[in-house]
């Protein structure tokens, strides 16, 4: 977005402002990806989906 902002009108900065975590979207593309990959999610879902994620993990690896 950045780079394309640039090239419309060099002349204006971009600037990227993040929220507190609390405020933030959570992807559960992202989730489901740190599980696949053996990651932490325990922090991101409730105990029951990681539970249930981590079964799904690995019956996609069997």
């Amino acid at each position: 977005m950045a780079m394309m902002n640039r090239h419309i009108e060099p002349s204006v900065e971009t600037v990227f402002m993040l929220p507190a975590q609390q405020y933030s979207y959570l992807s559960s593309r992202l989730v489901k990806e740190l599980a696949r990959l053996g990651g932490p999610v325990k922090d991101l879902v409730p105990p029951l989906v990681a539970e249930r994620l981590r079964a799904k993990v690995s019956k996609e690896d069997a």
